[in-house]
């Protein structure tokens, strides 16, 4: 049998540096696990824009779509600000997503028991948090027509269209229902039903699809702007949190902060399965490039490396050794190990990135 295959598109500011954590941890498994990987690198956003005059060339494109799973570091960064939109490295994500098709966008927000005093709400409301948004990644504002801005009378005016189909609604529906099955079985649906017909029909094809073959999820539904306060006033209430794509942006990096810091954030894009039973899939950390810090050996590769994590279990059907990965996370924080983001100025010396590395792969050699 031949391995599976991994697309690694590090990217730009700190994307190598937590990239290359990740990668010492796949040839970990290669070695310690039976569990071998084809990986291949290649250019994405500011980096791509660079070598070839676009933040995704055509080609790369091609391996995105052949390879089992991409795993994607960050793009963008202030030396691309006054490039053309069309060109911007965040485009070349976006394409990621559209082409690939990756409709399904999940985003966990889990607190550790070791930095539940780290977050900026209190330790009560934070500790035991284990909550995923699941975002619909490919439809809503963000890609709607029309779309621009255009002259309208003596002044500019900017457009920007809500759109939703039924059929976009049902399958990310399906999607958060599948995840709660194998979670508690609570799904709430968050929408503005009440300002937006794109949000009354989004609520009506989630109560359909959950009453016509999801009756064992329980299933709620609040306005958004409700679920951002009730995020912060009590977050574990919420297990599985479906959503569109603008509200779920907004929701996630608001659910990030739970946790303390969006250094300690994976996510995975997910799409419908390929003919092996395989999702077309983009895993990635929350957080973007911090060019600030970059090249400096201060980035937290937690992040990526529990994206990582993600696609042993969603993408290669690995729960086990995903859960392993994550065990080790935990067992790190545990004992003390912090990078710079996770410390206060008070709170000593924070170790680099390759020292976060250093200390998973050990926590991994235990595990054997």
């Amino acid at each position: 049998m031949t391995n599976p295959t991994l697309l690694i598109l590090a990217g730009d500011g700190i994307g190598p540096e937590v990239m290359g954590q990740v990668t010492r941890i796949i040839d970990w498994y290669g070695k310690n696990r039976d569990l071998a990987f084809d990986v291949e690198h290649d250019l994405v956003g500011g980096a791509a824009y660079d070598k070839h005059g676009t933040p995704l060339h055509d080609d790369t494109m091609a391996k995105a779509l052949a390879a089992d799973a991409v795993l994607l570091g960050a793009v963008g960064g202030p030396k691309y600000d006054d490039l053309d939109f069309s060109v911007k490295p965040e485009r070349g994500l976006l394409r990621l997503r559209k082409e690939m098709d990756l409709f399904s966008n999940l985003r966990p927000a889990q607190c550790f028991d070791a930095l539940a005093d780290f977050s900026s709400l209190k330790k009560d409301i934070v500790a035991g948090l284990d909550i995923m948004i699941v975002r619909e990644l490919t439809s809503g504002v963000y890609f709607g027509e029309p779309r621009g801005i255009f002259e309208e009378g003596n002044e500019r005016v900017g457009i920007n269209t809500q759109r939703y189909t039924e059929s976009e609604i049902d399958r990310v529906a399906r999607s958060a229902f599948e995840l709660a099955r194998r979670r508690s079985g609570k799904v709430c649906s968050m929408e503005k039903a009440n300002v937006m017909e794109s949000g009354i029909l989004w609520r009506e094809v989630v109560q359909k699809v959950r009453d016509t073959d999801y009756p064992d999820i329980e299933l709620t539904h609040m306005y958004a702007d409700n679920g951002a306060m009730q995020l912060v006033r009590a977050p574990k209430q919420f297990d599985v949190i479906v959503t569109d794509n603008l509200f779920g942006d907004i929701l996630s990096d608001c659910a990030a902060m739970l946790t303390g810091s969006l250094g300690m954030l994976p996510s995975a894009s997910l799409g419908a399965p390929n003919p092996d039973g395989r999702p077309k899939a983009l895993y990635e950390p929350v957080h973007g490039s911090a060019p600030d810090i970059a090249g400096q050996g201060k980035a937290n590769p937690i992040a990526c490396i529990l994206s990582f994590a993600m696609a042993l279990r969603y993408s290669f059907d690995q729960g086990d050794e995903a859960t392993r990965l994550e065990n080790a996370v935990e067992k790190v924080l545990a004992d003390g190990a912090r990078t710079a983001d996770l410390m206060g100025p008070e709170d000593g010396t924070p170790i680099s990135t390759t020292e976060m590395g250093d200390a998973i792969l050990a926590a991994l050699d235990a595990s054997l």
